[in-house]
């Protein structure tokens, strides 16, 4: 048979205390409460095995102590990051973390938003990988708080890094290694942050009709594709800034694949910096987005009327596949 939950007034009797007093220990409020009987009280709960009913205390203080976090596309090791970094920023300030998928669809991600609402969240952390509306909109008509992180539409609250900045570091350092033309791998069209970082690696290397502008989707199987036929062409370019890990991922498959060295024959860095490039064969170079910054960005943004949104640097990591550490290359650009 199903064991009682502890309540309350459990905790009560075992502390010799009133319920009340239980109340303001577990609350942290409204009223202090002596040291000595604190401990008596946290003491007793945790030999009862008491949990605090979080729909009472919602319905008692009109919060639920829940906030919603809707994330573009949970098997993207970059999101799967950030989602860390965001569920951590709100335990901090007490919140339980629900998490959805929008899997790159705007119609999931309003629906999304719509089912945390009518869960009543204390407020909603928005990973939107594309221009698809803003559902911020929609959550602020309910009252609701609504943030954006990594992008977000025009005119929106938005944690995010520098992404121009962070180009314009990843094409420069590429010269420094010698390369006169360095190309970009952008994803099947100019949606969300790709388009920014595209059109700031195109005034980096304006006038430079050597410059390739590549596409695919933002998967390793399409970049790993993409690379192999280009080299079947002889085609494939020098040096390569790609829009994201997974897309760097593929071009290094692609090139292994085609019996092509890294760095030698191609130098590769990416825009992301997820955990996993620093253990590619070789090691990604990468402008490592401040996931932990923007996470707590957001989460300020969200609940602190003060906050104001304020883009964050994404500093260049030199490791092996743009050719640091790596000795002088033979280039022929």
């Amino acid at each position: 048979m199903r064991k009682r939950p502890s309540t309350l007034a459990d905790v009560a009797r075992r502390a010799g205390t009133s319920t009340a007093v239980v109340s303001y220990v577990m609350n942290n409020g409204p009223r202090p409460v002596a040291a000595a009987t604190r401990e008596r009280v946290l003491a007793a709960a945790a030999e009862l095995g008491y949990r605090p009913n979080r729909i009472a205390r919602a319905l008692r203080s009109r919060t639920t102590g829940v906030a919603g976090l809707v994330l573009a596309d949970a098997s993207n090791p970059y999101f799967g990051a950030l989602a860390r970094h965001v569920e951590r920023a709100l335990e901090g300030r007490d919140l339980l973390t629900l998490v959805g998928n929008a899997g790159y669809s705007a119609q999931r991600q309003r629906h999304l938003v719509e089912r945390f609402l009518a869960a009543q969240v204390d407020g909603l952390v928005i990973v939107s990988a594309d221009s698809v509306g803003d559902v911020a909109e929609v959550a602020e008509a309910a009252g609701v708080p609504a943030v954006y992180v990594h992008h977000g539409p025009p005119g929106a609250p938005v944690a995010a890094a520098d992404n121009q900045d962070a180009v314009r570091e990843a094409v420069a350092h590429l010269r420094g290694h010698g390369h006169r033309h360095v190309a970009f791998l952008a994803g099947p069209d100019d949606e969300g942050p790709v388009g920014v970082r595209r059109a700031a690696w195109q005034a980096a290397v304006a006038g430079d009709p050597g410059a390739a502008l590549l596409r695919c989707d933002y998967s390793r199987a399409a970049a790993d594709a993409l690379t192999r036929g280009l080299a079947a062409a002889g085609t494939l370019p020098r040096a390569l800034v790609t829009a994201t890990d997974e897309q760097a991922i593929g071009v290094l498959s692609g090139a292994w694949a085609r019996g092509l060295a890294v760095p030698d024959r191609l130098a590769v860095i990416s825009l992301d910096g997820t955990p996993e490039s620093a253990h590619t064969a070789p090691a990604l170079t990468v402008t490592e987005q401040p996931l932990q910054a923007m996470a707590e960005q957001a989460v300020a943004l969200l609940f602190d009327e003060a906050a104001a949104p304020l883009a964050a640097r994404a500093a260049l990591i030199p490791r092996r596949s743009c050719g640091c550490a790596g000795g002088d290359l033979d280039l022929v650009s």
